[in-house]
């Protein structure tokens, strides 16, 4: 049973590393390119089109979207408090910014718990099986090392198992959760950055 369990974690944690990770390096390189088309100076009414040519948008495309849809909606009713549109574009993009975030952490919680729980498991498992394995020297006349040896052995194996679901998992959640604070931070900046543009033109309309 315990064996079992750490097999099926292990290999869970492992999907979730490979998906984790090629999700985070496509988040990234989709950060970098989004970012080098909105600072070449293309029209920004073209990269909103172009954004969502393809259906649901993500990413840095996603919070851009969401603030510059809003920004639009609120400058179309005509005459609206600048502070106002401001208010409601920057609450879109926090908005964006939180489901975004929510993506980038998508699994690492599990990895997380693997990375704690599973040691504890393996060295159960190992205890248990010691256990057993002295219970039955009572039916052995003579108690020696080469009647206990196979069965703490075997039990030690628990050890080891819940070791190889350990590391990879802690090691991944460290790099993965760094990286998705890198990729969020970027979001950030450029949201910020991207309001002190829409400030300067509704401001510039009124």
């Amino acid at each position: 049973m315990v064996m079992a369990l750490l097999f099926a974690a292990s290999v869970i944690s492992w999907v979730m590393i490979v998906q984790r990770g090629l999700y985070l390096r496509n988040a990234s390189s989709s950060l970098r390119e989004f970012e080098n088309n909105f600072w070449s100076g293309v029209d920004l009414n073209q990269l909103y089109r172009d954004s969502g040519a393809e259906g649901v948008s993500e990413g840095l495309a996603a919070v851009f979207r969401a603030g510059f849809r809003e920004f639009n909606r609120l400058t179309e009713k005509g005459k609206v408090d600048a502070d106002a549109v401001m208010e409601g574009t920057e609450r879109s993009m926090r908005v964006a910014l939180s489901r975004e975030e929510e993506k980038l952490n998508t699994n690492l919680p599990f990895l997380a718990s693997v990375a704690s729980v599973s040691p504890y498991i393996g060295l159960f498992g190992t205890v248990w099986g010691i256990m057993n394995s002295f219970r039955g020297l009572a039916n052995v006349q003579q108690a020696t090392l080469a009647t206990v040896a196979p069965g703490i052995s075997e039990a030690l194996v628990a050890t080891a198992m819940g070791l190889f679901a350990a590391i990879p998992a802690v090691l991944a959640y460290n790099r993965y959760s760094a990286k998705a604070d890198t990729i969020l931070a970027g979001y950030e900046t450029f949201a910020e950055e991207f309001s002190s543009i829409l400030h300067r033109r509704v401001h510039s309309k009124h």
